[in-house]
């Protein structure tokens, strides 16, 4: 839904432009020196990226779900990595609390992280639990007044720069399913909260990864997300939609620029006396991509709008996520092929953009995961019916 056509159309061409002169230009140097220079950081923050979803009296931009994939589209067109560092503020680090948090925690936190002020960080994953995240292991056993987390969280994004993580842990021991996790709000300066060397990547270098560790850090009571254990579990999963749909409009984005990237090379590069372009299998190459492009960005769209009219678009939602991430492998694969040559090399940028993308069908959910979410979906409704 388009609350402002008008508005979003600035909106978009301002964000368009930052891209094409600002972040497009900067690659090459945030992949060498694995960070995002601190003009262009703080140039993100003025432009309200780190608050996107949040609502406005919070201090962000509001955007319903189908104006935020327009604005994704867009952000998708450049490294990954620019997106991260402000994706987990409109995300879990901050709709978890906006959904389940009680107005006290909102009205501390979330306008910090509208602003950029608190990079958020979301705390799940763990060395022995990935897919399976109902099963995690870190404790958090209560003691007066407080909690007692010890255990280890694992690839967390954003956990070496983040001032404040979502953690989730098990806070009933006898309670070994999603029943027993709670959700907590941690301050990153929190006595016992470790962060472990940041990790090297296949890509999205800039984007920051690393274990959190937590040995006996005290957490108050008072930090657990809408003051009611048990109930982490559920506040990740409701926020997993609009995460899903997100990652999936950047998707169309990057294929987007490869497309893009690979077509102006065909058209540049000769081969036996004409350009590329003009011999078939690479206009099949081109095809196919811009046709799998085009069938991501519409169903991207049609769910958003979906979300937006207050439709449950779980399903749809992992249908987009399995898809677009799916997707860009394959648009990114042919923008090497038709590069030839020049797509292993580093100085044309695909390569990059070959590793970066593989990321998207791993996170947010597997590929896997999506499938399974699609077809109990799918049997779910057939018995309902």
């Amino acid at each position: 839904m388009i609350r402002d056509q008008e508005t979003l159309n600035q909106l978009l061409d301002t964000i368009s432009r930052f891209v094409r002169e600002r972040l497009v230009p900067a690659e090459e140097r945030v992949a060498e020196e694995d960070a995002i220079p601190a003009d262009i950081l703080q140039e993100m923050k003025d432009l309200g990226l780190f608050g996107l979803s949040i609502p406005e009296e919070y201090g962000g931009l509001g955007l319903t779900m189908e104006e935020e994939v327009l604005v994704a589209f867009e952000i998708g067109k450049t490294s990954p990595a620019f997106r991260s560092i402000f994706g987990t503020n409109n995300g879990i680090g901050a709709q978890g609390i906006l959904i389940d948090g009680t107005e006290e925690q909102k009205r501390k936190y979330v306008p910090r992280l509208a602003t950029g002020e608190l990079i958020g960080s979301f705390c799940l994953t763990e060395p022995d639990v990935g897919s399976d995240a109902a099963s995690l292991k870190t404790r958090a056993d209560r003691d007066g007044d407080h909690y007692v987390l010890n255990g280890t969280k694992r690839f967390i994004t954003n956990g070496p720069v983040a001032g404040l993580y979502t953690v989730m842990a098990r806070t009933d021991q006898n309670n070994t399913g999603a029943g027993g996790i709670t959700a907590f709000i941690v301050e990153g300066d929190t006595p016992g909260l470790i962060r472990g060397k940041p990790d090297r990547k296949m890509g999205q270098h800039g984007a920051h990864t690393c274990d959190i560790i937590f040995e006996n850090c005290r957490v108050p009571a008072e930090n657990i997300i809408g003051l009611k254990e048990g109930q982490g579990f559920k506040t990740a999963m409701k926020v997993l939609d609009r995460g899903r749909l997100h990652i999936s409009a950047v998707c169309v984005g990057v294929a987007e620029r490869l497309i893009e990237d690979a077509l102006r090379y065909a058209m540049e590069r000769k081969q036996f006396g004409k350009p590329i372009v003009e011999h078939q299998l690479i206009q099949a190459m081109l095809a196919d991509s811009k046709t799998e492009a085009y069938a991501a960005r519409t169903m991207v769209l049609d769910a958003a709008r979906r979300k937006d009219e207050g439709e449950n678009v779980s399903m749809q939602a992992a249908c987009c996520k399995l898809f677009c991430a799916e997707m860009v492998g394959r648009v990114a694969d042919r923008a090497v092929q038709i590069f030839g040559g020049a797509g292993y090399i580093a100085d044309y940028g695909i390569e990059r953009f070959y590793r970066d993308v593989r990321l998207f069908r791993i996170y947010e959910g597997t590929t896997q995961i999506q499938q399974i979410v699609v077809a109990r979906s799918m049997v779910r409704e057939a018995q309902q019916g």
